[in-house]
């Protein structure tokens, strides 16, 4: 037998490529936010939607669309807000998605709008308080979103 036959896939872990701040492993998520999605903003900086403009560690595939999960750490801006926050290019961490996503205990869940938090890339929250949910595979990520979580689901 020349090897080819004995290879076996598995699902693995996620080494977590460009996301600083956050600790533990990643499996794999469905990606329900593609590049050009508008979220809500779900922590208290002023802003009030982002708009995804790149997904970190996503190396891409011709004609398919970099999309974020959970957890994920994008390149956002905000369209809607204090205007000292409009027009910047920052970075964010999705804490809901609308896409329903299967845990390992076989559960399945999803959220009743897509969210996120505007974080430095460090992964520390630029805000204080997050309304709403934080999904528990993205307080596991982001230990800094997780302290300010007001629930974790």
């Amino acid at each position: 037998m020349n090897g080819l036959g004995s290879i076996v896939k598995e699902e693995k872990a996620c080494k977590g490529v460009g996301r600083g701040g956050s600790s533990g492993s990643k499996f794999r998520i469905s990606l329900g936010l593609p590049v050009g999605a508008v979220i809500n903003c779900a922590d208290n900086t002023g802003a009030k939607n982002l708009y995804v403009i790149a997904v970190a560690g996503i190396r891409g595939r011709l004609n398919r669309l970099p999309a974020a999960a959970i957890g994920d750490m994008l390149v956002a801006t905000v369209k809607k807000g204090k205007p000292e926050l409009r027009k910047k290019v920052m970075p964010a961490v999705v804490i809901r998605q609308r896409k329903a996503i299967r845990r390992k205990d076989g559960t399945v869940i999803y959220f009743e709008d897509n969210a996120g938090v505007i974080v430095n890339n460090k992964g520390e929250m630029k805000g204080s308080a997050i309304t709403g949910p934080v999904a528990k595979e993205c307080a596991d990520l982001w230990p800094r979103i997780a302290s300010n979580a007001g629930s974790v689901a």
